[in-house]
């Protein structure tokens, strides 16, 4: 199976530092032999596990980082996987796989325990750096809403508002308000914004963050509001309340 895209040389990637234990649960062989080769040549240890039921019972282990779980699988679905886990306190990052790409499905993937959900068919490139993003996360990051004065965040349906007033964001802006909101008051410079928004792992000559925080700004900020989003002179810029 061809999981390549034209675009998948938009993201440059560093190989993993340390060994990353991943566990596996695909049913299909071919695409999970691809993952797995893919992965392993990236450094991670990655474990295979062809269905639910022995996914569950290997996950069960806790011996794992990360995983990577197919929704449909044979003996115990993907979700019910996740679930089962969560309950038991087993926090890895999940990310999820899936052939069903509607808002409803991604949106029961998260609300089961995911932390992600790439739907097929996907690059490798992109998988990688997804992986990536969730081994960046803080521990604690499984809140599903986040808030930081007036804005208040819901990570499982996507929303955003400000004093009650609805934001629409597109999946970067969304992304990027995300990261910030995570760092309240930090001074994030371009640097840090391309690598974990935009996954380079290069600084190109491009003004693509000033042009995303521009749009950004004007959504977040409204013309009789009080300015969230902070330009700092000569490092980046900040979320945090004007004095």
């Amino acid at each position: 199976m061809n999981m390549m895209s034209e675009h998948e040389d938009e993201t440059v990637l560093r190989p993993v530092d340390s060994i990353i234990r991943l566990l596996l649960v695909e049913d299909d062989d071919s695409l999970a032999s691809e993952i797995a080769a893919e992965l392993s040549a990236r450094g991670y240890d990655v474990a295979r596990v062809g269905n639910g039921l022995h996914g569950l019972e290997e996950a069960q282990t806790g011996r794992y980082d990360l995983m990577v779980v197919d929704r449909m699988l044979p003996e115990l679905d993907g979700l019910s996987v996740i679930e089962r886990l969560r309950r038991q306190k087993i926090t890895a990052p999940v990310l999820v796989l899936s052939a069903l790409s509607a808002v409803d499905d991604r949106v029961n993937g998260l609300k089961a325990g995911g932390d992600d959900y790439l739907t097929k068919p996907f690059a490798m490139e992109e998988l990688a750096a997804r992986l990536e993003a969730l081994l960046r996360r803080p521990t604690d990051s499984r809140e599903t809403v986040l808030r930081f004065g007036p804005l208040e965040m819901d990570l499982i349906e996507r929303k955003v508002f400000r004093d009650g007033r609805e934001i629409d964001l597109l999946p970067r802006e969304f992304r990027l308000l995300e990261y910030m909101m995570r760092r309240p008051g930090a001074v994030l410079t371009r640097t840090m914004l391309l690598e974990d928004v935009w996954n380079y792992r290069f600084v190109p000559q491009t003004n693509l963050v000033d042009v995303h925080i521009g749009k950004l700004r004007r959504k977040v900020d409204g013309p009789d509001e009080a300015p969230l989003i902070q330009s700092i002179r000569g490092a980046g810029f900040s979320l945090r309340v004007s004095d």
